[in-house]
């Protein structure tokens, strides 16, 4: 018998069919269910041998006792439903990451009524979750944390919201499908890595020699470097050796950071060396364009230009 076939299953496609994917849910009598707690267990026990008692010793006010505990926990159940009846929840979009890395969701809670909603709970299950008080008319944020192995798309998981208050007798819970996903750009090599220029890519420009009039930066090391524009201060500190910048001598051209010509590699390995190179592009203020099977990003520099790259990275071979 499949997972499907079994009795919980089928709870949970039915569970899934009243709570669809959507960017901003909205808690209403359809998706909310309740159910005792192990506290309401107890509560029950305790009336049960107080109703007892009464009967055994016929004893009146043991009788109203008993009847003022059952009429609580009949009332705490209205209030428990409608503390979570209404809430809206969305997902903000959330920032790039590189795998291996967190993906932060930011969801924010939004209490439309003109009344407090207390001790409402927004957490993947299994994990967890932060318990805010959410004034009237106001909104919470939760954050959400989901960890990424490889690039690609990370999808925001479904979400559970649940309120126990007032007495906690009761569960009041929701389960949130928020339609959100995080880009994940492959991780960076690590290490000494050859300079683009090195390889056969067919598409580099050549470069013209930079001058010695102002100093502009660092980059990194490379082998080719005069030892004049070594920043020796950076080996001291047990850094990356890096070498010196200066303007004055021309504009270096842009280069081509080119898939075919990492011969030798993996798919995954490649995509990770294109990943420095334009991390290292970036802090040189190099242009630089991007060639992948089927796609060619024209040279160009800035903040734009970097995420547009590292998106189709993220996204090979959806690109191509």
């Amino acid at each position: 018998m499949t997972a499907i076939t079994t009795p919980a299953g089928v709870l949970q496609r039915w569970i899934d069919r009243r709570s669809p994917l959507t960017r901003a849910a909205e808690l209403r009598y359809r998706t909310i269910f309740i159910l005792p707690t192990g506290a309401c267990l107890v509560f029950a026990a305790m009336v049960v041998a107080i109703w007892l008692g009464a009967v055994n010793y016929s004893n009146n006010m043991a009788f109203l006792l008993c009847f003022l505990l059952v009429g609580f926990a009949l009332v705490a159940i209205v209030h428990t439903f409608r503390n979570l009846h209404g809430v809206n929840v969305t997902a903000r979009p959330p920032a790039a990451v590189f795998a291996g890395q967190l993906a932060r969701f930011t969801v924010d809670v939004t209490n439309p009524a003109p009344r407090t909603r207390i001790g409402i709970t927004v957490w993947q299950p299994d994990l967890p979750g932060r318990c805010v008080d959410i004034p009237p008319e106001e909104t919470a944020t939760v954050t959400i944390t989901v960890a990424t192995r490889g690039r690609g798309v990370a999808a925001l998981p479904p979400l559970v919201a649940e309120s126990r208050f007032p007495a906690g007798l009761y569960r009041a819970w929701s389960r949130i499908r928020l339609d959100a996903q995080c880009v994940v750009y492959p991780a960076p090599e690590h290490g000494a890595v050859p300079p683009p220029d090195a390889d056969r890519s067919g598409h580099r420009d050549a470069t013209t020699e930079p001058g010695d009039d102002d100093f502009t930066g660092l980059r990194r090391y490379r082998p080719a470097d005069p030892l004049k524009r070594i920043h020796w201060r950076s080996l001291a500190q047990e850094q990356e050796l890096q070498t010196k910048q200066f303007s004055g001598g021309g504009n270096r051209a842009s280069v081509w950071l080119d898939y075919q010509s990492l011969n030798g590699l993996g798919t995954e390995a490649r995509l990770s060396r294109l990943c420095r190179w334009i991390l290292d592009a970036e802090r040189e203020h190099r242009a630089y364009g991007l060639v992948l099977p089927g796609v060619r990003i024209a040279p160009g520099v800035g903040a734009a230009h970097r995420l547009r790259c590292l998106e189709a990275l993220a996204r090979f071979p959806e690109v191509a």
